[in-house]
């Protein structure tokens, strides 16, 4: 495919400009700063492949759509996460890209609001046969919907929200005590319904899907949750995800699992690929699993645009397929461009 001029999107939060009081979103909203070496390491991959990258930025104002929309691109290789640090917005980024009539990577709005609202993802599931957990959903005394079966133990998370906001150890619930002091902080915090989940006891396996009409699954990356403290709950919360120093943060580690039989792979793979199909998403997309201890799958929830860092689970098991860095940002590309007419 011909070399392409692409801009490098992504958005900056108030962290990375002056700290004034104005630019503060809500402390709710409030995320970690994005990697340099994210952008950095996927801009250079592409001048590798031989295309011409630049980076464009989005920063809450809308000035910064206005420059957006004056690109002159190829492609957008769309990196966003948030508005203004607000990340159940970038689904409206998504759709401002359509509306200026941009080439751009990965899910477009309607796969992005799919996977964010857990709830009505796991609705989907349920109709394409998908196993997910039982689950509740309620907001401020309003009960959306709720399993019969579901039982304690239950871990409780914002209903709209990705990458671990809202979950921490203390998520886990064993009591009606616990559950309704959850579910009261998260109405308070982030101003979200709750999403009251079956807990499942397993291990937490995580399966990148690359493509369109024909997608496949890499190799399955495991997130794993063995080393943490006794008597502390194995989750991907967010004391293992971003707080660098804690004792949970350096204990835990993505692996290459190299005990799963033929069989609970292929289970892994075709369970990721109908999740993948059934939210729509588009060109690349990861899936959080759970395998518990009878073998059984359970999809957690689906990730549109996951993080592409060289050490991150999509590059890793990318590498674990034979492709390198480079090969695997230029087939995102490849793919997205065969979504358009020439």
């Amino acid at each position: 495919m011909a070399k392409q001029r692409i801009a490098v999107l992504y958005d900056i939060w108030y962290e990375e400009k002056e700290d004034s009081e104005e630019s503060k979103p809500s402390p709710s909203r409030k995320r970690r700063k994005p990697d340099k070496e994210d952008r950095q390491e996927i801009h250079e991959a592409l001048r590798e492949a031989g295309h011409s990258p630049f980076y464009a930025t989005v920063d809450g104002t809308r000035e910064s759509l206005t420059e957006m929309a004056k690109l002159e691109c190829d492609l957008v290789f769309n990196l966003t996460a948030s508005w203004a640090g607000d990340d159940t917005k970038d689904v409206h980024l998504a759709a401002f890209l359509e509306l200026c009539g941009f080439k751009y990577t990965g899910a477009g709005p309607f796969g992005i609001h799919l996977s964010q609202n857990k709830s009505l993802a796991k609705k989907i599931f349920a109709f394409h046969s998908i196993r997910t957990p039982f689950f509740a959903a309620v907001y401020r005394g309003r009960l959306d919907w709720a399993h019969d079966d579901l039982s304690f133990p239950v871990i409780v998370k914002p209903a709209r929200e990705d990458g671990s906001i809202g979950i921490e150890f203390n998520a886990v619930c064993e009591s009606i005590k616990e559950l309704m002091e959850r579910i009261h902080d998260i109405h308070e915090k982030y101003d979200s319904p709750a999403l009251i989940e079956e807990y499942i006891d397993g291990r937490e396996m995580y399966v990148t899907v690359l493509g369109n009409d024909n997608p496949v699954a890499l190799p399955v990356v495991e997130l794993d949750l063995s080393k943490l403290p006794e008597g502390t709950p194995k989750i991907a919360g967010t004391e293992v995800k971003w707080r660098t120093g804690s004792e949970a943060y350096r204990k835990t580690k993505s692996i290459i699992p190299m005990d799963l039989d033929e069989k609970t792979v292929k289970g892994l793979d075709e369970t990721a690929i109908a999740a993948y199909q059934a939210l729509e998403l588009r060109d690349y997309g990861r899936i959080d699993m759970r395998l518990d201890k009878e073998g059984k799958i359970y999809v957690l929830e689906v990730n549109p645009n996951p993080w592409l860092h060289s050490k991150a689970e999509v590059a890793l098991a990318a590498k674990e397929s034979g492709k390198s860095y480079s090969a695997l940002i230029d087939e995102i590309v490849n793919l997205a461009l065969s979504r358009y007419p020439n």
